[in-house]
């Protein structure tokens, strides 16, 4: 095990009605920034079904009884833009606004940093995605959660699309972790069956790029990265495949902790994880703007199969008969055979075959996606240089797992 230090700041409040909290809540952060009473706020959604629901209007009215005012910005959509951002942060400005307040799921939370982040830079906010300077600082923000899905109401990360360049990039700093998060998983009875499953695939995803690590000896945070994917994974079945599963409180409410666990860095502790298949997903958000989960059920199998075929040879220095993909055969899918290899290999299996069964694609050809983009995209993944931790990969690997993902 890794030396580690761990600490989240996040504040969370959890259940029934907790969306009535947001008032109070921003009030007494207004007031640790001396914003006095009658302090506004941005108040950042989609303005879709957040709106139509009455959620706005029930978060509104609890600003309005603490004696918070806010300015309204809406329109973000998923995969975040860049020029939303950018409106944000002129209007952040302009009106002297202290605090951000995020309504949605990863989408407007992520948007909500990249304006936190971008009013106190003195330059354009894509140069901190670009890596061209580092986030220093931001402004607080917090979040009402209404999709169980990239965990971003309590880490450290954002990621935003420029939609001029194609282009989905990342990045984190400690500064953009949201003071509170809001969590009531009554909020997500209504989600679409799609919209619910793409969640699943992406706090699976954030889970399973931390399990998969060449750290020899991380016995505990395994078994929580284990108990959390077999709890996504049993959740999702009953709200998804169950009759009247989508209203079915305590398994809504196993999947909303699932996500924020699944991206707080609890479960990276003690190892590397590696985010490789996150990169090669932007790519096809970016270029195709399908949904973020929709495409890690499509790569993550695929990234999966291309190292259980890269450690079986051992051609590339690593040590060849790695175990790890089946443990995770074991211990998330239950399978028990006899050779390591033929395990890892049905684990792969199993997980398409989950990821189909909610209604997710797990191929570029079920998703409609075309094939002729794959080298570019292979190009741009390595942008940077090679990428990952579990094993490295370069242009022509990139393209390997993307045809391995056709």
């Amino acid at each position: 095990m890794q030396n580690f230090v761990y600490q989240n700041s996040t504040k969370l409040i959890f259940g029934r009605g907790a969306e009535g909290e947001a008032g109070r809540e921003t009030a007494a952060v207004l007031r640790t920034l001396g914003a006095g009473p009658q302090g506004r706020i941005l108040l950042h959604h989609s303005g879709g079904f957040a709106a139509r629901s009455g959620l706005i209007d029930r978060i509104k009215g609890s600003l309005r009884e603490a004696g918070v005012g806010w300015v309204e910005l809406t329109g973000v959509k998923p995969n975040p833009r860049l020029s939303l951002v950018r409106e944000g942060i002129a209007l952040c400005r302009k009106e002297g606004l202290p605090f951000i307040l995020a309504v949605g799921g990863g989408s407007a939370i992520d948007s909500a940093k990249a304006i936190a982040a971008g009013v106190p830079y003195g330059g354009d906010v894509w140069e901190l995605y670009a890596k061209k300077a580092p986030v220093a600082e931001a402004l607080p923000l917090a979040a009402v959660v209404t999709i169980p899905a990239s965990g971003s109401e309590s880490s450290t990360s954002s990621v935003i699309t420029n939609e001029e360049l194609a282009w989905k990039q990342g990045l984190s700093a400690e500064c953009i972790r949201p003071v509170f998060a809001i969590l009531n998983p009554e909020l997500t009875y209504t989600l679409p069956p799609y919209q619910t499953a793409c969640g699943v695939a992406d706090m699976l995803a954030h889970v399973m790029e931390r399990y998969f690590t060449r750290e020899p000896q991380v016995e505990l945070t395994d078994e929580l990265c284990e108990g959390t994917m077999r709890t996504i994974v049993r959740n999702a079945r009953q709200v998804l495949t169950t009759p009247g599963g989508a209203h079915d409180y305590d398994a809504r409410a196993e999947l909303m902790w699932a996500g924020t666990l699944a991206h707080n860095n609890l479960l990276g502790l003690g190892r590397v994880g590696d985010w490789a298949s996150h990169h090669l997903e932007h790519e096809l958000s970016a270029g195709y703007d399908i949904a973020h989960g929709a495409g890690m059920a499509i790569i993550f199998p695929a990234w999966l199969e291309y190292n259980i075929r890269a450690d079986s040879s051992g051609g590339d220095g690593l040590p060849s008969g790695n175990t790890r993909p089946a443990q995770f055969a074991e211990k998330v899918w239950g399978l028990s055979l006899r050779r390591p290899d033929e395990t890892a290999r049905e684990g792969v299996l199993r997980l398409r075959e989950f990821y189909r069964s909610i209604g997710l694609p797990v191929s570029f050809t079920d998703a409609g996606l075309p094939t002729d983009g794959i080298p570019g995209m292979a190009r741009r993944f390595s942008r940077f240089g090679p990428d990952g931790k579990y094993r490295k990969l370069d242009a022509a690997a990139a393209e390997a797992v993307y045809r391995l993902a056709c």
